[in-house]
């Protein structure tokens, strides 16, 4: 083993603010300081910032700007499009059903769930093949029962998996459903122009493009109604109340900007790296199965089934030896869980507590790679080691 180092392997979690990005936020935490609802010079600043924000990201989206609503994290937005949405049609007497998959963020699981078991709604779960793909023959019978919302991950945050948003859209949209997206993984990667994507409302989080963490966004079509989650004060056309975190959104846009401007860049860097992290694993480490799809898949994202290995036992390994990924299990009380979406895609329990998520960012390089291989195979043998000896 070489000289230890730190190797920063979970961009899929967080990415580091770009220093362009933090540049272009610094005048608006002490310059331009005032509230963009104020009515004075001072407030009228920080109100074009804004406003320019905006006009950035619809750019980007294809979209109108007034289309776009800012918030504080892609979870917010995530929650205001379900609930919004199926508190609209239940306000108006129409079909408030819910279609979704197996494999969604827990922001949508989670907001899905208590609106089935505090509110009443019908839920419907379009299932997944191994791979993670929406059964898209399944999901048209679903949205034939009518309902109010679709809501499908664009790309997993677990498995890298890349759904076929516009079939799933032109689907939904057949059979009367609006159609949402959590696009937080795929933001600054994959395509975001909405009318392309067919989709009616979409969710991003800057953090995940290189920007500050604490603002997200949500793309709302134009003339569709949502009941606010947030009530307060008329903000984003009444849809989101709370004063504007000027500095914050000023960020977002400026690093969805630089992630389109410099796109295909990043994407070949992204998907050597990643190609090359596979590979490794694969080579190396027998107990090692890819998961996710193998070609539709973010150029970012690596994911393995570690067939004998605690995924959870191995982060601490890794984290001990300066290498940071994430498992897919989640561990309270020492008593780890197997991953939702792990078994959705028909994976055992115990398979389940053995994902493994590696993510590369703008700053892996060639050497982070082959450190963080090493790394993983003397933990991998370690652990191992560890189970036969405890054999009974």
């Amino acid at each position: 083993m070489r000289t230890r180092k730190q190797v920063y392997l979970d961009y899929s979690a967080s990415t580091p603010v770009d220093p362009r990005v933090l540049d272009e936020m610094l005048p608006y935490f002490g310059e331009v300081y005032g509230n963009p609802s104020s009515a004075h010079r001072f407030g009228n600043r920080a109100e074009r910032a804004v406003e320019d924000a905006r006009m950035t990201v619809a750019g980007i989206l294809n979209c109108q700007p007034s289309e776009v609503i800012f918030t504080s994290c892609g979870t917010e937005s995530d929650n205001l499009a379900i609930r919004g949405a199926g508190w609209s049609a239940r306000h108006r007497g129409e079909p408030s059903r819910l279609v979704t998959s197996p494999i969604e963020h827990s922001a949508v699981t989670n907001t899905v769930n208590q609106m089935s078991a505090l509110m009443g709604f019908d839920t419907e779960i379009a299932p997944v093949d191994k791979f993670g793909i929406v059964d898209s023959e399944i999901f048209a019978e679903l949205c034939k029962r009518g309902g109010a919302l679709a809501s499908i991950i664009y790309a997993s945050n677990e498995l890298g998996t890349i759904q076929d948003l516009p079939l799933l859209s032109q689907i939904a949209h057949a059979h009367d459903l609006l159609m949402h997206t959590d696009a937080v993984q795929a933001g600054g990667q994959l395509d975001l122009d909405v009318e392309r994507l067919g989709v009616d409302m979409l969710s991003l989080s800057a953090h995940k493009f290189y920007g500050p963490k604490g603002v997200g966004l949500l793309y709302v079509k134009d003339g569709l109604e949502l009941a606010p989650s947030q009530s307060g004060g008329g903000h984003e056309h009444g849809m989101r109340a709370g004063t504007h975190n000027t500095a914050f959104i000023v960020g977002m846009a400026k690093a969805l900007e630089l992630a389109y401007d410099e796109n295909d860049g990043r994407l070949r860097h992204f998907a050597k790296m990643r190609d090359h992290l596979i590979q490794g694993i694969l080579d190396r480490l027998s107990c090692a199965e890819l998961s996710g799809h193998p070609n539709r898949r973010l150029p970012s994202h690596a994911s393995f089934i570690l067939h004998g290995i605690d995924a959870n036992a191995l982060m601490m390994h890794l984290d001990m030896l300066g290498v940071a990924g994430s498992s897919g299990s989640a561990c309270k009380t020492g008593n780890p869980e197997p991953s939702d979406i792990l078994l959705a895609v028909g994976y055992s329990e115990d398979e389940a507590k053995s994902g493994l998520r590696l993510s590369v960012g703008m700053q892996t390089s060639e050497d982070d790679i082959s450190y963080a291989l090493d790394v993983l195979e003397t933990a991998v043998d370690k652990l191992g080691k560890l189970k036969r000896e405890m054999a009974p």
